[in-house]
Parts: C-alpha cells; structure tokens; sequence
C-alpha cells in the first residue's frame, strides 16, 4: 500500500512539473499571459490554451510512466524472455510471442505477479508494452484459457488502447477544465457581481466544485470507451486463438473465482475491472459472452 501511495505522488508531482514546464515554454513562445484565464480581462483562446495543457499533461505522464508504475506498485517480475527460468516463464513467453505475431506487433515484456486471478497490458506504445498475468489467474484457468486472456491483452497492445484511451481521457479533462473555469468566471461576474480585475471567491469555489462534478460526468464517458474497447479486446482474443470457445470459458471461469482491482494506471486493460455499470471500467462477463456467442 505504501509503495502504491509513494509511486502515486511521485507521479502527481511528474505531472506537476511539466505542467509548469510546458507552460512557461508556451508563454515564451507563444507571448500567452495564462494571467488571462480568469478575472475581468478572461481570454477563452488562452483558457482552451490552458486548459488542453492541464488536461493533456496528467494523461500523458500517467501513460510514459505506465509501466514503470505497474512494475513497482503491482510487484510484477519480470521474465527474462531470452533465458526464462522454468517451464511456466518458457511456455508464457512462447504464448505471447505466438500472439504477437498473430497480432503483427513486436514481443511486449513478459511478467507475474502475486495477487488474485487478473491480467493487464500496458506501456506508451505497440512497440513498448509490456504483459502481465497474476499468480490466481494462472493457478485457476487451464492453458487454454490463461492463453485466451493472453490473447485478450495482445488485442488490446495491437488495436493502440493505451493511447486512444490517453487521447480521450486528455479530451475530456481539457473539457472539464476550460467549462469550470468559464463557468465559474461567469458566476463570480455575473451573478455575484464581482468588479475587480482578479477573480473572486466566487471563482474558485464555482470552478472547484465544477472540477468534481463535470469530472465524474467524463470519468463516465471515458469508463464507456473502455467498455467498448472490452468487445473489442476480446473479439481480438477470439482471432487470435481462431475460436471464440477459449475466451468464452475464460471469461466464465473469471466469473466465479475472486478478482483483484487493479491500479488506476492499468485498469483500464486488464481483463477484470472495478463492479459498477456507469463507472464501470468493463462491461458484465455475462454481456461479453454473448457478444463473443454471436460472432459464431
């Protein structure tokens, strides 16, 4: 838990340096007064300016810093795929391999885990990922199946789902920071009439309490993307092993063994994600069973 929180502020802390990197290049640049963003002189060319470098900056920092991330805060080993230790890292890296190559993408990293049955890709880009697969996962499927869920992360590093997801999540956030802000600005002018040149109280509070608000509403539309993604990863699963059967036993197996809940960084590709319909990372097992039956 410890190592969780420290990986999760070192990250926050990244995003917050180069955010204010990348700022004060802009402003040089460019000559943008980010002064402007707020207040009587409020210049929504500057604040769309703004607020695409805030909502872009998180998402980019959490997906360079993707795997790095996973490895420390999830414990992953990693599997020497050049020289694997025994059967079980040999034959796991064969299998990647073989669906990387169906997937016509480059060899990710391999590695394990200890925790509940779960598995999740991740890294910046096709050429940079990196697959894991926990110790449940392996102790409660059969090969087949541990292979359909191989499949089912290949199909995510091949159809690009780390970035696609950064560039929604960097959209929406770029949304709920330039709507506050004119929200907000609008309230402090116009309903509490604040007349000074800096914005008021009335500012901040309107705007902070957007943040969260406009913030849970895109965090919904970002979870939708994610489960269309699912259908997706799993129809992927389904080519790569040449039958849908795997991935449907996969995926009924999963439904009856405990699940763990993975960082936020990754949980968007694992096979399992968080319970919940409008926040829900995942669609229902049962909901991708069905999908994967009619493409038979």
């Amino acid at each position: 838990m410890l190592k969780r929180i420290g990986f999760f502020l070192l990250t926050n802390l990244a995003v917050l340096v180069v955010l204010g990197v990348v700022l004060n290049i802009v402003s040089a640049v460019f000559g943008i007064n980010f002064a402007n963003v707020a207040g009587a002189g409020q210049n929504l060319g500057t604040l769309l300016v703004f607020a695409a470098i805030v909502g872009f900056s998180g998402s980019i920092i959490s997906l360079l810093m993707s795997k790095m991330i996973a490895k420390r805060t999830m414990g992953v080993q990693m599997i020497d795929v050049q020289n694997p230790a025994n059967k079980l890292e040999a034959w796991l890296v064969n299998t990647v391999h073989s669906h990387s190559q169906k997937a016509g993408i480059p060899m990710p990293e391999v590695g394990i885990y200890e925790g509940e049955a779960n598995a999740f890709a991740t890294g910046p880009t096709k050429n940079s990922a990196m697959v894991a697969v926990s110790t449940g996962l392996l102790s409660s499927m059969n090969k087949e199946e541990v292979e359909a869920v191989l499949a089912h992360e290949i199909a995510h590093v091949a159809n690009g789902d780390m970035v696609t997801m950064t560039l929604i999540q960097g959209v929406t956030n770029t949304f709920v920071v330039f709507l506050s802000r004119v929200i907000g600005n609008f309230v402090d002018r116009g309903v509490l009439r604040n007349e000074d040149d800096a914005p008021g109280i009335g500012y901040y509070v309107t705007s902070l309490v957007l943040d969260i608000v406009l913030g849970f509403l895109a965090a919904m539309v970002v979870a939708a993307f994610s489960r269309h993604r699912e259908f997706r990863a799993d129809a992927g699963a389904a080519q790569i092993m040449g039958s849908s059967a795997p991935m449907i036993n996969a995926l009924a197996r999963l439904g009856g063994v405990p699940t763990e809940e993975l960082p936020a960084a990754v949980k968007g590709f694992g096979i399992m994600g968080n319970i919940g319909e409008l926040l829900a990372s995942h669609p229902p097992i049962d909901a991708r069973i069905a999908a994967l039956r009619e493409m038979r």
